[in-house]
């Protein structure tokens, strides 16, 4: 069944010179179970839309597949009190099941909680060498050009998005959740399963940029974070080992860059 994402609901509005009935449009959450292979590998609480997305997103952004071709079919089960995305893995991707096990329910987009061990919080990255480059009006417009994507964010004003930008054609694809780790999984799995490759632009976050999003998106292989707020120096550390240009604070029509400037102060003439 198809759940809604947003619902009307009734409150007050108290100013300093009285009070007035109001009725919010407020964003729906709902446990979503990712189930690999008969077995529950994370509960998070997510907007119930773009399940399919999320689901395989997941699945790449936690190292658990390499590729979507890995998946041999998905099934999404509602229940009255969430859903189940439910993948089946090629019978060679196993032993990474075993190897990243979690059980995970706890707030909204929390990355890790509830892993098995401390060594994994903070795992060793792939190395991300894509050779793409950024125009700096490209980066300063990202932020921009993400919010005129976001229908669920406008009727509620409390979801995040993550985009997926591609050099000299802006925001081409975009996702939302009221969770940032969601967002971008869902986007994750957006490009992987429309063929497209994230080693060809640059992911945008509406968030702060925390360890768990550095980590999605080296296993994802995109090149360069471009977020709205700041980033943890931690996530910066493990940007800069992990070759990921990170951009922050990009709104207004200016930014920070951070680690590996490079893709964005050299490689191709800016565009006005």
């Amino acid at each position: 069944m198809d759940r809604p994402l947003s619902r009307s609901m009734p409150g007050c509005a108290v100013h300093a010179d009285g009070q007035v009935a109001v009725a919010r449009s407020l964003p729906e959450e709902s446990p979503v179970a990712l189930v690999f292979d008969g077995t529950t590998q994370a509960v998070m609480m997510a907007t119930p839309g773009d399940v399919a997305d999320f689901a395989v997103g997941f699945a790449l952004s936690e190292g658990t597949i390499s590729s979507i071709t890995e998946i041999e079919a998905f099934e999404e089960v509602s229940h009255d009190r969430g859903i189940e995305a439910r993948l089946w893995l090629r019978a060679d991707r196993s032993k990474r099941l075993l190897a990243r096990r979690r059980a995970m329910a706890g707030p909204v987009g929390c990355g890790l909680c509830g892993i098995e061990s401390l060594d994994q919080a903070l795992r060793p990255l792939p190395k991300v060498d894509a050779t793409t480059v950024l125009s700096r009006q490209d980066v300063a417009r990202a932020t921009d050009a993400l919010s005129r994507l976001q229908p669920l964010r406008d009727q509620t004003r409390a979801t995040h998005a993550a985009g997926f930008l591609q050099p000299g054609k802006g925001v081409v694809v975009a996702r939302e959740d009221v969770g940032r780790h969601n967002a971008l999984d869902k986007l994750i799995g957006a490009l992987a399963q429309a063929g497209i490759a994230p080693a060809a632009g640059a992911f945008v976050l509406t968030s702060r940029l925390s360890v768990e999003l550095v980590q999605k998106c080296a296993f994802a292989g995109c090149p360069a974070l471009i977020a709205a707020s700041a980033p943890t120096s931690t996530a910066l550390r493990l940007a800069d080992e992990a070759g990921i240009t990170v951009a922050a604070f990009s709104r207004d029509g200016g930014f920070d860059l951070y680690a590996h400037p490079e893709r964005v102060l050299s490689g191709v003439a800016d565009v006005a």
